[in-house]
């Protein structure tokens, strides 16, 4: 028997053998009793290769697809991580996992809210429970982010070395986690009744699903795909991965630490004049660009004609907090559930021409702020997008008389 384990090739052809068993009809609590009896330790890359070998020799995708949460609940706990690489600071699989802790956090508050429900629902009422569970939700859905930059930066590459068949499945239960999500989120924003017991049923029937395939989701990364990954790829891949990521964005969670692989050298050498912005009035650097759009006295957000945020300020003096998470996150989706409504008037108002800008003005404690949304559109009159424009006037409004002398601000 010992031989048998400790033998990788039949180790991976025992383990073939009981998915196929799975996708017989044998029951999975069976099989998990046999793999944690006689597999003991699997080590990640086994499984990778074994669901790529399956998908080569016939069974179909959707099939493995299918199989993919039985065979990892069978598996779960039993991968051995041990030679795993370590994740330096910054790489982009420490960014994927600090996302996942994030996650992991918002889970963990939604499942407290989970065992209240009861006591809760008829302590603050129905539609405020409602809206707690929709705020966690909301911060939940950025997981998007995530999973776009597994499929659009990490799995080409993996593709590239001959492993096509595990993102594929991977990328599937990425779709079924999203409707999975939407359909968590459509049952909370619907108006309750006011019955706890109701209530229980959403959570049992919609809430904890997709929250169990975000679990499952951290599972397979953590356990098999990340470390699968650090294997395979070579720095120089990482790094054209770390230098996309922006483009892409952050769920939940903005990186604090730069990541540069040593020996690296970049493909393209980038002249003084490719750093230069040619405009009708002028042109700037890079640099020069940056230091005027965060020495402006007020935040600006631009959020495109998709609505997904692409761009904002970083003065000194913030309005508002702000960091690289919202990138290219839906902008519904920065707002509590309460003022989406609002939200999705001015974008409604702006793209069909009907309103160009939308000012308010609020008191946030002993300040006064300014908040204005503009419709950017071309010369054709094509709307491009929303730009967010806040200020506190919270001095400029105290201002009385003249100031004709020198006086630098303090």
């Amino acid at each position: 028997m010992s031989e048998l384990i400790n033998n990788p090739e039949q180790r991976k052809e025992l383990l073939k053998h009981m998915i196929l068993q799975l996708h017989e009809g044998i029951a999975p609590q069976e099989i998990r009793k046999r793999l944690a009896e006689l597999m003991q330790k699997i080590p990640y890359g086994e499984v990778v290769e074994v669901e790529q070998e399956l998908i080569n020799e016939g069974l179909p995708e959707t099939e493995v697809l299918r199989l993919c949460d039985i065979h990892t609940e069978a598996l779960e706990g039993s991968i051995d991580l041990t030679g795993a690489k370590i994740v330096p600071p910054g790489h982009p699989v420490d960014t994927f996992q600090k996302e996942n802790r994030e996650l992991e956090m918002v889970i963990k508050k939604l499942g407290e809210l989970f065992e209240k429900s009861d006591e809760l629902v008829s302590s603050i009422g129905d539609e405020a429970y409602r809206n707690n569970l929709r705020l966690l939700f909301n911060s939940l859905m950025d997981v998007d982010k995530h999973y776009r930059r597994k499929e659009n930066l990490l799995f080409p590459f993996l593709e590239k070395y001959g492993i096509t068949g595990p993102p594929t499945v991977m990328w599937g239960k990425h779709n079924e986690t999203r409707g999975l999500l939407k359909s968590a989120m459509e049952s909370l924003l619907a108006p309750g009744n006011g019955n706890p017991e109701l209530m229980k049923n959403a959570i049992e029937m919609q809430l904890r699903p997709a929250i169990k395939a975000v679990v499952d989701m951290i599972m397979k990364e953590e356990e098999i795909l990340f470390p699968m990954t650090m294997d395979k790829l070579t720095e120089e891949n990482w790094y054209d991965i770390y230098r996309q990521t922006n483009e892409i964005g952050y769920c939940l969670y903005d990186p604090k630490i730069e990541w540069k692989p040593q020996g690296i050298h970049l493909s393209e050498n980038r002249s003084a004049e490719d750093d230069t912005i040619h405009l009708p009035s002028g042109k700037l650097s890079v640099e020069e660009l940056m230091s005027i759009l965060n020495t402006v006295p007020f935040d600006l957000t631009y959020v495109d004609k998709e609505d997904k945020v692409k761009y904002f300020t970083q003065g000194k003096e913030r309005v508002f907090d702000r960091n690289r998470a919202i990138l290219g996150r839906d902008v519904r989706m920065c707002h509590p559930p309460s003022s989406v409504h609002v939200v999705e008037q001015i974008l409604s108002d702006f793209k069909s021409g009907k309103a160009d800008s939308a000012p308010f003005w609020i008191q946030m404690q002993e300040r006064f702020i300014h908040i204005e949304y503009f419709a950017l559109r071309n010369d054709a009159g094509e709307y491009l997008g929303t730009l967010e424009v806040s200020a506190d006037l919270t001095e400029k409004r105290a201002l009385g008389g003249e100031q004709r002398i020198l006086s630098y601000k303090k």
